[in-house]
């Protein structure tokens, strides 16, 4: 998986502003967390980046970056879950699930969904 690590809160201005031009996906992680761990797992194990070759993957280690994780559940007007699930679009989450509800299939999904109602 080609991850890159969500560390600062300006990343989510680039964040915001890379999903104009396509779909990016933000994926929350405690590590502390059994079910976190389990859905991040299940969710790598099914990535296939061939299904969605130009979205981005951001993780955040919400554990070490706590402010970030408040400053996504603020900047994208979510609640704070964990682990969980965004999908962000024009600026905006479009998408959001936490827990075991995290699927691989919804996800790719959604995202083709979202591109095609943009074209």
């Amino acid at each position: 998986m080609n991850w890159i690590k969500l560390v600062s809160k300006d990343q989510l201005e680039s964040i915001q502003k890379e999903s104009q031009d396509h779909p990016v996906i933000i994926f929350k992680h405690s590590t502390s967390c059994s079910i976190s761990k389990a859905s991040l797992a299940r969710f790598e194990r099914n990535w296939k980046q061939d299904d969605l070759p130009e979205v981005p993957l951001y993780f955040l280690d919400l554990l070490s970056y706590r402010d970030i994780s408040n400053a996504i559940a603020q900047t994208f007007q979510v609640q704070h879950e964990s682990p969980q699930v965004l999908i962000i679009r024009n600026g905006q989450s479009i998408y959001d699930k936490s827990h075991f509800d995290i699927d691989f299939s919804s996800i790719k999904s959604a995202v083709k969904n979202i591109s095609e109602s943009s074209n």
